[in-house]
């Protein structure tokens, strides 16, 4: 009898131990660990919720890009109709609210066909019609605005992509998952200005129409649908970028028409140093952007690339400003800049400094930069400073408890890559007309010209003016701000002026292609050597106009590609003159 009294003692403590462990499990589950249940922070309340409830997200609540005039650059909305599914077993006049919306019965129920979520039917329905419908008040039909992505991304190496990272965002955000302000599928951005501005766009909630169903699906509680969300004033914010959407969806259009391959645009605004269109090829694979064999992720506005002839403006400069031209000084273009005698089909024969800069004789600046060179070896790096092509030029400075904060992820670009080849001979003559290790970003180069054409004051270039309250009063505001460093003297400027409106103005210029438009044009050409054996170049053209009146800076660079198929003074060509158009409407 004792041993069998102390099994059922031994029994009755292992069940009244396994009790308190089971109570303790309901305690954590129920009243401690309610919101950050296991390893993975379940939320078991929402997920409660979640299983009893049908939703449909109408905003995710996170911040979005504008453009200079507020319209959406990262989203649209809609009026559409929204349709839970309990309404496939029900019976509901859908008739009714075909007639209201002109959406066909056939559409609706196949739409609502083996679904289980809540579907959206139907596009640009008026505000009448959404009235017209809600005033119904049937069970599970609603008409709705719903912020939807764009179909066809605009400026999306500069707006960025978003995506879930529990990785990413573990350790960018680790605080503010342990809070529960974040939960780990939040997408957040990870590239572009979505990365660069994402702390500011987190979503503080979500907007939803929520419809309690029982176990069976249907509808608890009538026609009571609950709406969650949107009652901050000030949350979600808007980044107001300085960017045009009519001017990118342009520039786009003529990037796809002539089938640019790889290279871009970058169209700024002189006055406020802003950037109105930046657009890079190829495309972003938004199904996996980090797919090695997709190099589209990255901007190649903002990579540093080989020149070639653009750079002559930077040696043009050192030339003026040091004072080596003499009155009458003439070079021998029948020549290369190692001596050798051209093919006579480019012969250019004896030309003045200016004639050179025009017809972009390499002699002219390889035996310019070679005379520089021998008593200042550090001449074309000192320029390339004072004209601010070599540091990166995206406005920068402490925002809140951001130290340092950039709008872009720039580049830094590079005259040489090793001091000795300052005193080689043959080493300068091809930095002096941007080959050997000369690698600028095309946003740099448009900000010279931009700099140029306002007379020699250097500038930091913004893409975002201000980031605004949902209410649309300001958060944060960008000043306009000046690039640090030497500048180039008056003088050198004007010079430089004269020499970029004889490019296109002189009857041999490299862009007398531009005389016939109805702005005047003022710029430099550029072929870069990349693979000789196989004629592959990179080929630009960067100017500005008016030339008499500057108001835009405009860089076109086609990269990889064949000498003899570039598209680049064609698309340069048609941007100046849908400016000129979008202005004289």
């Amino acid at each position: 009898m004792r041993v069998v009294r102390k099994r059922m003692q031994s029994i009755l403590i292992i069940i009244m131990l396994l009790i308190f462990l089971l109570i303790g499990r309901l305690v954590q589950i129920q009243l401690i660990s309610t919101e950050s249940f296991s390893n993975h922070n379940v939320n078991l309340i929402e997920e409660s919720v979640h299983q009893r409830t049908q939703e449909m997200v109408v905003d995710d609540g996170r911040g979005k890009f504008i453009d200079r005039n507020g319209q959406s650059l990262t989203s649209v909305t809609n009026n559409r109709l929204v349709l839970f599914p309990f309404l496939n077993e029900m019976q509901w006049p859908m008739q009714q609210v075909s007639t209201i919306t002109g959406i066909s019965t056939v559409e609706m129920v196949t739409k609502l066909k083996d679904t289980k979520s809540p579907v959206a039917v139907g596009d640009h329905l008026t505000i009448d019609q959404l009235k017209q419908v809600n005033e119904l008040k049937i069970p599970g039909v609603f008409g709705v605005p719903l912020k939807d992505e764009r179909p066809v991304p605009i400026a999306e190496h500069v707006i960025g992509l978003v995506r879930q990272s529990q990785e990413k965002i573990v350790a960018q955000y680790e605080d503010k998952l342990k809070s529960g302000e974040l939960k780990a599928t939040t997408p957040i951005g990870i590239t572009g200005m979505q990365k660069t501005f994402d702390e500011f766009l987190l979503p503080q909630q979500e907007s939803k129409l929520l419809y309690h169903v029982d176990r069976f699906g249907g509808p608890m509680f009538g026609i009571d649908v609950k709406y969650t969300g949107d009652a901050n004033p000030f949350y979600p914010v808007n980044v107001k970028t300085t960017l045009d959407l009519t001017i990118q969806e342009k520039v786009e259009e003529l990037l796809e028409k002539y089938n640019l391959k790889e290279g871009g645009v970058v169209l700024l605004d002189i006055e406020k140093s802003n950037i109105l269109a930046m657009a890079s090829r190829p495309n972003i694979n938004q199904t996996h952007p980090y797919e090695e064999k997709n190099k589209g992720l990255y901007n190649r506005m903002l990579m540093p690339q080989v020149p070639g002839s653009v750079f002559k403006t930077v040696t043009a400069a050192a030339a003026v400003e040091e004072g080596i031209l003499t009155p009458n000084m003439t070079f021998n273009c029948n020549q290369s800049i190692y001596d050798e005698s051209l093919e006579n089909d480019h012969q250019k024969g004896m030309l003045s400094f200016e004639e050179s800069f025009a017809q972009s004789c390499n002699k002219t600046f390889a035996q310019l930069a070679k005379q520089m060179s021998e008593k200042k070896p550090d001449s074309l790096d000192q320029y390339a400073r004072k004209l601010g092509v070599t540091d990166p030029v995206g406005w920068s400075g402490d925002v809140f408890h951001f130290d340092h904060f950039t709008q872009l992820q720039e580049g830094k670009g590079t005259v040489w890559k090793k001091d000795a080849n300052k005193r080689v001979p043959n080493a300068i003559s091809q930095t002096a007309i941007g080959q050997l290790d000369v690698k600028l970003t095309p946003l740099a180069v448009a900000n010279m010209m931009a700099t140029i054409a306002r007379g020699g004051e250097k500038r930091q270039v913004k893409v975002v003016d201000e980031i605004q309250y949902k209410n649309n009063t300001s958060l944060y505001t960008f000043k306009n701000k000046k690039l640090s460093g030497e500048s180039i003297k008056k003088t050198t400027v004007k010079e430089l002026q004269k020499l970029l409106s004889q490019v296109v103005q002189s009857e041999d210029g490299t862009g007398r292609r531009f005389q016939d438009l109805p702005y005047s044009v003022a710029g430099k050409s550029g072929t870069a050597e990349i693979d000789v054996e196989n004629e592959i170049v990179n080929k630009w053209f960067a100017g500005y106009f008016p030339a008499d009146k500057p108001k835009y800076a405009l860089v076109v660079v086609d990269l990889n590609t064949k000498s003899t198929i570039s598209s680049t003074n064609q698309i340069f060509y048609d941007i100046v003159k849908e400016m000129y158009d979008l202005n004289h409407q």
